[in-house]
C-alpha cells in the first residue's frame, strides 16, 4: 500500500484483485434485480423476469415497432418477437396497427405492463434508500457520481442481453 501524499490515506484500491470489481459490481446489481423481483412478485407481477423489465424499458411509454425494441436491447427482431410474445401472453404489452404504415405493428405497453414499469420505478427507490442506511447517503451519491465518470454516456444502453450473450 502506498501513502496519498494530499490527505496521507491510504490507497486500499490494490488489496484486491482487478477482476473483483466487475464482480462486486454485478453482485451489487444482481442483488437489486433479484429484491425488486421478489417484491413485484408481492405486489401482484409474479411472473415478471429481468429480461421483460429490459423489454418494457425499450417499448417505453410511447411504444415501439419489434425493430425498434430489438435495436435498444441489442437482439435480433425475431429474438425481441419472442420477448413480445410472451409479454403479450402475460397482459403485460399489445401489439396494434402503426397508424404511419399500415405494414408495420407497434408494440404498447398495457395499463398492467405501467403498473409493473412503476410500481419498479418505487421498489428502486426504496432499495436505493436502503443503500443510503446502509453505507450513508453520501457514500451512494459518491458511488453514483463515481460511477457516471468513469462510463461513456451511451453506457444506459438495454442491451445486457447484447453483451452477456456473446
Amino acid at each position: 500500500m502506498t501513502e496519498r501524499a494530499d490527505d496521507g490515506a491510504r490507497d486500499d484500491a490494490r488489496d484486491t484483485p482487478g477482476f473483483e470489481l466487475p464482480l462486486l459490481l454485478f453482485a451489487g446489481f444482481r442483488s437489486l434485480i433479484d429484491q425488486l423481483h421478489a417484491e413485484l412478485a408481492r405486489q401482484g407481477h409474479p411472473d415478471v423476469r429481468p429480461a421483460h423489465g429490459f423489454a418494457m424499458q425499450a417499448i417505453g411509454r410511447d411504444g415501439a415497432t419489434a425493430v425498434t425494441i430489438g435495436r435498444r436491447l441489442g437482439v435480433s427482431k425475431q429474438a425481441a418477437g419472442k420477448t413480445v410474445d410472451r409479454l403479450e401472453s402475460l397482459g403485460y404489452a399489445v401489439r396494434t396497427d402503426d397508424p404511419a404504415d399500415a405494414r408495420r405493428k407497434l408494440v404498447h405497453l398495457t395499463p398492467h405492463g405501467l403498473d409493473a414499469l412503476a410500481r419498479s420505478a418505487a421498489i428502486f427507490d426504496r432499495l436505493r434508500d436502503e443503500w443510503a442506511e446502509t453505507l450513508g447517503r453520501d457514500r451512494v451519491r459518491a458511488m453514483e457520481s463515481d460511477l457516471r465518470a468513469v462510463t461513456p454516456p451511451q453506457a444506459f444502453h438495454l442491451d445486457a442481453a447484447g453483451w452477456l450473450g456473446g
